[in-house]
């Protein structure tokens, strides 16, 4: 009879916590999301939202209704390192998937101390009047097929400009900008989620282990031009 009630006991411990853990990522599924709102100065300019940030989006993460994209390249030909960055992904939030801003459109308004970033094709255009053109046929079945207008939209890159640019094109292209959330750069955050791919080997050589990075791939050869 003891043990009988010891493993009843084990079971509803078990159960208790695992009831928990459940209710704890409904809650983070079902969280309701502040309406999307820029912050004040710079930041704003660059259009980062004021309340989904790098400072709160440790909260918003695992949601079954969005998708989470990191804007920033692998090797970024701009020198980041000029204005306090990483021209290399050194690390991304748990959770985002890298998806290359500078491959989806040229890009336009970089820091003059970055330089150039990458010039080669891209799937759309910006002209001077901040209008696009798509490149290819296939342009804007790509753009739904990474940021599904069924889903909320997190992007993230490394200090808010290749996010904030990449919300503007997707708004052109009819997405609701009401879903989509800059969250701003990894560089400014300090949350749980971080995952490292920059690496100091005992010799003290610098390393980047990309192999942890979720990359959605974009390439050209197999696209019909317009």
């Amino acid at each position: 009879m003891k043990k009988y009630i010891w493993w009843t006991g084990i079971i509803a411990v078990a159960l208790i916590i695992a009831a928990f853990f459940v209710g704890k990522q409904a809650g983070n599924e079902l969280a309701s999301l502040p309406a999307p709102e820029l912050s004040e100065g710079q930041r704003g300019e660059l259009g980062i939202d004021k309340n989904v940030n790098e400072a709160t989006i440790d909260r918003y993460l695992n949601r079954s209704d969005a998708v989470y994209r990191d804007m920033r390249m692998l090797k970024d030909p701009g020198n980041y390192e000029a204005i306090g960055g990483d021209s290399y992904l050194s690390g991304f939030v748990k959770g985002f998937e890298l998806v290359s801003f500078p491959y989806i459109v040229n890009v336009k308004g970089l820091p003059e101390a970055v330089g150039e970033t990458y010039t080669g094709k891209t799937l759309f255009r910006q002209h001077s009047d901040g209008s696009y053109t798509a490149n290819y046929e296939e342009s804007e079945e790509i753009l739904e097929a990474l940021f599904p207008k069924d889903k909320v939209i997190f992007l993230m890159c490394g200090g808010g400009g290749y996010s904030g640019m990449m919300k503007n094109l997707l708004v052109e292209f009819g997405w609701d900008g009401d879903k989509i959330y800059d969250v701003g750069g990894y560089w400014f955050y300090e949350g749980e989620n971080n995952v490292e791919v920059k690496r100091e080997k005992e010799d003290g050589t610098v390393v980047y282990d990309f192999y942890k990075v979720p990359v959605h791939e974009i390439t050209f050869d197999n696209l019909t031009e317009k």
